[in-house]
């Protein structure tokens, strides 16, 4: 099944906001907001999370340039920014670093969905990886709770680490509950 994702276009002419969403019709975005200045456009970002933002440069008030970097350091957005071709490299030098996606215009459809694909890909292994980071700080998180507890357990009670290890793990059994609660249970007891 097709995740349906929402998308944030920017663009100066109600013309170019007409011409990209059509690109991006059959593309699976069933929620496409448009934006004609970046000011309307970070009001849109507050209120809602999209999953692509295209901005085709320049806009009213700025190039474009500046708006595209605040949109990719400050959502999970993808960010795509379209550029006149004679202005690509030198653009693509500005916004490498903040990780926006640089097209040359005039758009041609068929790169353009390549583009999509492609950053979708690249957006669901990077959202892998920072689940996957989360739960390494989370484990090294309980790591640490439990540690402190088998300390208290060691100062107060003359345990030895061992001891104190198969008392928290013997707890957790008996109770039916985690280590980390045990864990938690015992600082609340033993920490003043």
């Amino acid at each position: 099944m097709v995740k349906l994702m929402k998308a944030l276009i920017v663009s100066k002419t109600e013309s170019s906001l007409r011409a990209i969403t059509k690109l991006l019709e059959g593309e699976s975005y069933d929620d496409v907001v448009c934006a004609l200045s970046p000011q309307d456009a970070r009001d849109r970002l507050f209120e809602k999370e999209f999953d692509l933002i295209v901005i085709n440069a320049p806009l009213k008030e700025e190039s474009g340039v500046e708006f595209s970097v605040f949109c990719a350091d400050n959502t999970k957005a993808t960010v795509i920014l379209a550029v006149k071709e004679e202005k690509a490299i030198d653009v693509f030098n500005f916004v490498d670093k903040s990780g926006v996606l640089v097209i040359s215009k005039p758009v041609n459809k068929h790169l353009f969905h390549h583009y999509l694909i492609f950053t979708h890909s690249f957006k669901e292994r990077m959202l892998s990886v920072e689940r996957e980071n989360r739960k390494l700080k989370d484990k090294l998180e309980e790591y640490k709770v439990i540690n402190r507890a088998k300390l208290l357990l060691i100062q107060c009670l003359s345990m030895t680490e061992q001891q104190a290890h198969k008392y928290i793990e013997k707890q957790a059994m008996n109770m039916r509950t985690s280590k980390l609660n045990i864990a938690k249970q015992v600082i609340r007891t033993y920490e003043n």
